[in-house]
């Protein structure tokens, strides 16, 4: 059992700087850039500044985006660091697989494949919808006609319009990486060039009135709060800043471009920087034009700028913003899908998932296979699936590896590179206390201050885990009329303090990195806070189908992953030159 648990947590050394990668280095910081904000910036400028003033936050949704971006931003710092630690292929795959083990990455390569191919088939969808609105529906009503699907869990209809738009980018991003960061680059420049349009033709028309419209200025028949900059008050903004939060999500496939990119432990924390602070602003300037342009209560959920340019008899912006809204969401698709195949490379690289998709095409330098499989997957999702239901599954998927991150920041930056050890607990229970506090005045980590580390960790998330459910699920009984529940809440959060103090007395490692997280461990543990947060705001359906997904996972890396590991057959991570027969170098013929 023992030998079973250490090869579940066996790690991959942080040797190799991917100067052995096969794939092709050509990643400037603004197409770095580029892919980030193109990624990220879609729909949630054109409807979500409309969607969660009408329904959550009102005016308040610019409050509800600062906050979504600082939660965001949080968690791209910690992707920043580990970029300039690990300068490879594979994101938060690669960065768990370096500090907690195998078992972990494997769980988070499954679970951001999850995130990749819903992401690809969900924006392919939307493109569909979106131009099938613009020409009345004929496409879906055609489709539906003739080829009608009556199940359940399926669309109405195949989507083949959305299958060929995956199909195409497979295509691109097969053919090569910098030709498709080009296109991305160009799309992503049309886009921003639109969100200036609206900025500025729709600032004319901006009434600072807006924000503080009285109750009893508003038509009684319609719902609207109570009026004025927070009309649903604090709870509102705070369930709209949970809502914005999605519209941030992308950003990381940045980290995956680790061996594509040029300078990657400078340019990839930059690019994630900057992506943010353009995301940011573009957000924050549309939802403050937007409410102040049209009262918040007269907000379209579904399409919020073709109705404020129909309520102000603007036809021309209105088809110049749907065509920007086309771009954009073409932007995301590459955005979307891009990172699926640098995954899949990097998991089989290591040998946990099947060989075959490793395999860099010579001519185009990409990973051809699995870019294919990557595209028929997501195509064959945005063909059949009415994908509704399944975005929240994109979202656990990415909240998961965002809160993973943030732990494996805080255990580099306490670890002394040793793996756990029962053994350490059995040491002087004087010397356990002082060390609690270090108390003892360590200046550099040791075995003991880093089992501390990861063990007030754990309980860290434990104790997040009950303090998030009360919050979420037990709202109603957080009142003097039921002592029990305030005590137990109160007792979680002394506790969450308490093992904060503990993780920040600790000494920790002196690198030079081209990029740290500041205060730390005060920046990640917040991270993983917020991102648990998110988490159990979705429901129950969501988590069932997610642990469908994660045992299909485990019964992969368990029937195959777990012995053909290149850690399992050979102790030590292989370089990518060395990959093409990995069993060839221990002498072992390949089968």
């Amino acid at each position: 059992m023992d030998k079973f648990f250490k090869t579940l947590s066996r790690k991959k050394p942080n040797n190799d700087d991917g100067s052995h990668s096969k794939l092709a280095r050509v990643l400037t910081l603004l197409d770095l850039t580029g892919l980030g904000v193109g990624s990220t910036l879609g729909l949630g400028a054109y409807v979500l500044a409309g969607s969660v003033a009408y329904e959550q936050a009102g005016p308040g949704v610019v409050v509800s985006f600062v906050i979504a971006a600082l939660a965001a931003a949080i968690a791209g710092l910690c992707y920043a660091e580990f970029a300039s630690r690990v300068p490879k292929a594979g994101s938060a795959y690669i960065y768990t697989y370096i500090t907690i083990g195998e078992f972990a990455a494997f769980t988070i390569g499954w679970n951001l494949m999850l995130e990749y191919i819903i992401g690809t088939a969900s924006v392919a969808r939307g493109l569909s919808g979106y131009i099938d609105a613009l020409i009345d529906y004929r496409m879906a009503n055609t489709l539906r006609s003739v080829m009608e699907i009556r199940v359940s869990f399926l669309g109405s209809y195949p989507d083949i319009f959305s299958f060929l738009v995956v199909l195409t980018i497979t295509a691109l991003l097969a053919y090569g990486v910098k030709e498709s960061t080009v296109l991305n680059n160009i799309f992503t420049a049309v886009n921003l060039i639109v969100i200036v349009v609206v900025l500025i033709s729709v600032g004319t028309k901006a009434d600072v009135a807006n924000w503080n419209i009285k109750r009893e200025d508003i038509p009684p028949e319609i719902n609207a709060g109570t009026g004025g900059f927070l009309p649903y008050g604090i709870a509102g903004v705070m369930a709209g800043a949970a809502k914005c939060f999605y519209g941030y999500v992308g950003f990381d496939c940045i980290a995956t471009t680790g061996e594509e990119a040029r300078d990657p432990s400078k340019n990839i924390p930059l690019a994630i920087v900057f992506s943010l602070f353009i995301i940011f602003l573009s957000y924050f300037g549309v939802a403050t034009v937007l409410t102040m342009a049209l009262p918040y209560y007269l907000q379209d959920p579904v399409a919020p700028f073709p109705n404020l340019f129909d309520w102000l008899g603007w036809q021309e912006i209105k088809w110049i913003v749907s065509i920007g809204a086309i771009f954009s969401l073409c932007t995301n698709s590459l955005g979307a899908m891009f990172p699926l195949p640098r995954v899949l490379y990097a998991m089989s690289s290591d040998g946990i998932l099947f060989k075959r998709l490793r395999k860099v095409n010579p001519n185009t330098k990409t990973p051809v296979f699995a870019t294919i499989i990557s595209g028929l997957v997501a195509g064959t999702m945005a063909l059949l699936f009415d994908l509704h239901q399944l975005i929240d599954m994109m979202s656990i998927g990415t909240l998961l590896a965002y809160t993973i991150v943030a732990v494996s920041v805080t255990v580099l930056r306490y670890d002394k590179n040793t793996s756990f050890q029962p053994a350490m607990l059995e040491q002087d229970k004087k010397l356990i206390v002082k060390q609690l506090f270090n108390l003892n005045i360590a200046k550099t980590p040791n075995s003991l201050s880093s089992t501390i580390v990861k063990i007030s960790l754990l309980l860290y998330a434990v104790a997040i885990c009950g303090v998030c459910g009360l919050l979420v699920h037990a709202q109603n009984y957080l009142s003097s009329q039921y002592p029990l529940v305030l005590v137990i809440l109160t007792i979680l959060v002394m506790s969450m303090l308490i093992l904060y103090l503990v993780i920040a007395c600790q000494p920790t490692e002196e690198a030079k990195l081209t990029f740290k997280v500041p205060f730390v461990p005060f920046v990640p543990m917040l991270s993983m806070f917020v991102n648990i947060y998110l988490m159990f705001q979705l429901d129950a359906a969501t988590w069932i189908s997610f642990s469908l997904w994660l045992l299909v996972g485990f019964v992969i890396y368990f029937s195959y992953g777990i012995r053909h590991s290149v850690l399992g057959t050979r102790g030590q991570t292989l370089s990518e030159s060395q990959l093409e027969n990995p069993f060839a170098v221990v002498g072992i013929e390949k089968v």
